[in-house]
């Protein structure tokens, strides 16, 4: 598997997806977390910013796979409800610069779909991951 937990799917004569994969393969222990939004740890908020939630969101996801024996690279998708399109694609450089800081390069299985509302009130964004830890990194 070249180095990671997976196998990314790209098939014959399809562009390359950028900063996402169209489909991924893997074995092992899988790690589902719920719809995560930007409050922290004690449900807290510290922001109403896109960009701000986007960072605690990632931060959290980090933190719970951790918890699982995960690291970001383990991560074969993530699903991001967004309550406005225009918002996120003004600050995709900026997403993007928190996504690979908590992330790294590595790029799952992505849906992004803008909603009409989330049910917390501040929330601009949602995020939901699934994981997928490798049986070797577990020890058995």
């Amino acid at each position: 598997m070249s180095g990671t937990p997976h196998d990314i799917l790209q098939p014959d004569g399809w562009a390359s997806a950028i900063g996402y994969a169209n489909g991924v393969v893997a074995e092992g222990r899988q790690v589902f977390l719920g719809g995560l939004v930007g409050w922290d740890a004690q449900q807290q908020w510290q922001t109403d910013d896109l960009v701000g939630q986007v960072d605690r969101i990632l931060a959290s996801i980090v933190t719970l796979l951790a918890e699982a024996g995960g690291r970001p690279e383990h991560l074969v998708r993530l699903t991001w409800y967004i309550v406005d399109k225009r918002d996120y694609l003004a600050n995709a450089r900026e997403i993007g610069r928190a996504y690979r800081r908590h992330l790294g390069k590595h790029f799952p299985a992505m849906a992004l779909v803008q909603v009409a509302d989330l049910l917390e009130d501040r929330a601009k964004v949602e995020i939901e991951a699934t994981a997928v830890i490798p049986a070797e990194e577990r020890g058995q």
